[in-house]
């Protein structure tokens, strides 16, 4: 290997140590949803980007099969936050009254004062740090796919997110049930008695949880074994090294996370977990060429293990009580969804702006309506309202066409490591899809990040050079 190839080589290598690094950071410090925080990663992901981009003019480093594949659910990202950036130009007002009635009645007593021009967003302030956190997002996306290169990234990549659900996982527990309840080197106000790890919101730590689960379970199918052998010996060495080997250690981590993700509560996170886990596990048996048997046995005893053992001693009956429970009446966030719902109706086209819910919303929840709602308890529909048909639309095909590649891999990959991320990238996407539909886990930076990784990963798992993967790889 030349001096060149070596360099080039090492430069790429420091760039996905850094991409590794903000990964791992990302939900340390509140989830990254405090200005400070999220400041500092979008810092590094833009860093990391005008890095790449160096080392592309210098003719060191090159646009990877699966970012290629996967160039048009990067446009269609670019589209909506491109929207994002329109909703903040200033315009014409009559232009704006064409586009947008109640953004211009918005800005209407202003307009000699503006100059005559107005804007879609009504709320500025915060469709610039909307777009900036969205860019940074798009980038990260298009860093994962042109960084994760070989089967050695790609495995590593899938153990720095599980080791970090793990420390998540541990920690949360330990506080809960301790009685210590400390967040991220402070006391914890709220959600007593409830696993958050280093987020404020148990939900959240269940939204983070839930895709850091999908890719311990990739990992564990992703082992070629050898309990497809037909000889007892073979079996039995795959069994052994399944219980006592370096997979068991795997194993155990995700027992630390389900038992984190049943302390925390969540009723729809840990919904979501088990309705993901059984849907993608019969796909997957449905799509997987030549299924061994061993992964059947090995995605049933994720649910028994899990269920019975697991939620058994640590409360798993609590969560089913409070689904059992759980009404409309009482339920806020519901109430929040209707009122919601009015501002979707009047900025349906052009959206009331990214980032806006909060100051849009105010107009049209009712005085009986208490508390602080800076989000709806509902990620579609608060994209929805902030960005309307013009941004959503385009973000919303970019995650289906994810979705599409992911089920693709499954059906056409045959070697492990690919089909079985591929696995994880659906099951990972459809947890916290159904999660986002009573909460707002994709406000939150650390799980939007890792959302967006688990969409590139999609692409990676169908694309990703067929080879196995070596000792000198891992």
């Amino acid at each position: 290997m030349s001096l060149i190839a070596r360099g080039t080589e090492s430069s790429d290598r420091l760039i996905y140590f850094g991409l590794l690094l903000l990964l791992a950071w990302s939900p340390l410090p509140l989830g990254s949803d405090r200005p400070w925080s999220w400041s500092i990663l979008a810092a590094g992901i833009f860093f990391l980007g005008s890095a790449w981009l160096g080392l592309y003019a210098l003719g060191k480093a090159k646009i990877s099969a699966s970012f290629k594949a996967a160039q048009y659910c990067w446009l269609l990202m670019a589209m909506g936050i491109g929207w994002n950036a329109v909703q903040i130009i200033p315009l014409p007002l009559q232009r704006i009254a064409a586009l947008s009635s109640h953004a211009a009645e918005t800005y209407s007593s202003l307009a000699e004062e503006m100059g005559g021009t107005a804007y879609l967003s009504v709320d500025l302030a915060a469709s610039r740090i909307a777009l900036l956190k969205g860019m940074a997002y798009w980038v990260f996306f298009g860093l994962v796919l042109l960084l994760v290169n070989s089967v050695a990234r790609l495995k590593t990549l899938a153990y720095v997110v599980v080791v970090s659900g793990i420390f998540q996982a541990f920690y949360g527990s330990v506080m809960t049930l301790s009685g210590l309840e400390y967040g991220f080197f402070h006391k914890k106000q709220a959600y007593l008695g409830v696993a958050t790890g280093t987020f404020v919101n148990r939900n959240h730590l269940a939204g983070y949880l839930e895709m850091c689960l999908a890719l311990g379970i990739g990992l564990l199918l992703s082992d070629p074994g050898g309990a497809g052998s037909s000889q007892w010996r073979a079996q039995l060495k795959y069994w052994l090294q399944l219980l006592l080997g370096p997979k068991a250690l795997l194993r155990l981590g995700l027992v630390i996370m389900v038992i984190a993700l049943v302390l925390t509560h969540s009723r729809m996170g840990n919904s979501a977990f088990f309705t993901s886990l059984l849907t993608s596990g019969t796909l997957g048996l449905i799509l997987f060429k030549n299924a061994k048997k061993s992964t059947v046995i090995l995605l049933a005893s994720l649910v028994v293990i899990d269920v019975l053992i697991v939620g058994t001693w640590f409360g798993v009956e609590k969560v089913a009580q409070r689904i059992e429970q759980t009404s409309l009446v009482g339920e806020d966030r519901d109430d929040v969804d209707v009122y919601a719902t009015h501002l979707l109706w009047d900025y349906w086209l052009t959206g009331s702006g990214a980032g806006s819910f909060y100051n849009a919303f105010i107009a049209y929840k009712s005085p009986g309506l208490s508390g602080f709602y800076d989000h709806a308890h509902n990620d579609y529909l608060q994209f929805a309202c902030e960005f309307g048909l013009m941004g959503f639309l385009p973000l919303a095909l970019a995650v289906s066409c994810c979705l599409w590649a992911g089920v693709k891999a499954q059906r056409k990959r045959r070697a492990s490591l690919q089909r079985g991320m591929a696995f994880a990238s659906s099951m990972g996407l459809i947890a916290l899809l159904m999660h986002s539909s009573v909460d707002f886990n994709l406000q939150i930076p650390a799980n939007a990040l890792l959302f967006v990784s688990l969409m590139a990963l999609s692409w990676i798992a169908l694309c990703l050079e067929e080879k196995p993967l070596t000792h000198h790889d891992s």
